[in-house]
């Protein structure tokens, strides 16, 4: 049986997620979004490709979300994007509309599938999903920690010129200014990160990851992020649909971990067929759990914001 995955908002993001999947052949994809015709489009393109690089995938395109039925991924970007100066909490209100709704409807037609969310703020997004659907918290993920460590691994590289393979960075906490970049933990091929770079380089690279997103927002002008934002739901899905047990950080629902509960936070979680299977919790010196609660209560902040524009 072939499985689905439904990608809610078929914008950049979106549609670059679609991209990333059927280049993996994961499974057959469906582009929903409310601009009439344009997903129709996008995922016929999409589409017209799949002879050239030789990939067995059937690509849909619709405004009604009853061509996600029977979806074993649904895949949330839909949403408004950063401009210039805004936070990515400046969304709240708009876009915990447009995910209620996108999280309430697909549920209808996909009762058995699994969530990943990507609209900002968003831990307060993948909160407000699990909420409105009432599902367990195993099913209701949020992608932001990926994204975070990937582009720390990536400043590393650049600093460094050591291979992105050889490097390993963790991210935790609030997908937003308040994140926790573990520096203690990264490494460049076992070497920890700071005993390889100085500790002036080390926490321009921390305050650099922290803004990244806005430093793209603020190049772009007119949209924020999408080529890796998107890439690292792929992961995600993937980790999932072949059971992969993949280690990786992420907005998961608290419950007592690291001292926190009823909470969408980012830590590392495994990924596999349960959906969160594990929430993995690393030992902690007093540096970093000062920064994680300081994190913790910017998320708590913006879920209690929330709470009060929408019933949850």
């Amino acid at each position: 049986m072939t499985n689905k995955i439904s990608i809610i908002g078929a914008g950049m993001t979106g549609s670059t997620t679609a991209h990333w999947l059927a280049e993996r052949e994961l499974a057959d994809l469906v582009l929903v979004d409310i601009v009439e015709g344009m997903p129709q489009g996008k995922s016929l393109d999409m589409q017209e490709a799949m002879p050239i690089i030789g990939k067995d995938v059937k690509i849909v395109g619709a405004n009604e979300y009853a061509a996600t039925k029977g979806s074993d991924i649904i895949i949330i970007t839909a949403g408004l994007p950063r401009k210039p100066g805004m936070s990515r909490d400046d969304l709240l209100s708009a876009n915990a509309e447009i995910v209620g709704k996108a999280a309430t409807e697909t549920l209808k037609y996909s009762p058995s599938a699994y969530y990943i969310v990507l609209t900002n703020p968003l831990d307060t997004m993948a909160y407000l999903t699990m909420k409105k659907t009432g599902l367990a918290r195993e099913r209701v993920v949020g992608q932001a920690g990926i994204l975070d460590s990937a582009r720390m691994r990536a400043f590393v590289s650049m600093e460094t010129g050591v291979s992105v393979e050889n490097i390993d960075c963790y991210v935790l906490g609030g997908h937003g200014d308040t994140m926790v970049p573990l520096t203690r933990h990264s490494n460049v091929a076992g070497i920890p990160l700071c005993d390889y770079l100085s500790p002036e380089r080390l926490e321009s690279i921390v305050a650099r990851t922290r803004k990244g997103g806005g430093e793209i927002v603020n190049l772009l002008k007119t949209g924020s992020a999408f080529y890796a934002p998107s890439a690292a739901c792929a992961q995600m899905a993937e980790a999932i649909l072949k059971d992969k047990k993949l280690i990786v950080p992420a907005a998961a629902y608290m419950q007592g971990e690291y001292g926190l509960n009823d909470i969408f936070f980012g830590v590392p979680v495994m990924l596999g067929a349960g959906g969160v299977e594990k929430i993995i919790e690393y030992q902690l010196d007093a540096d970093e759990k000062v920064a994680l609660e300081k994190s913790a209560a910017a998320v708590s902040e913006t879920h209690e914001a929330l709470k009060k524009l929408v019933k949850v």
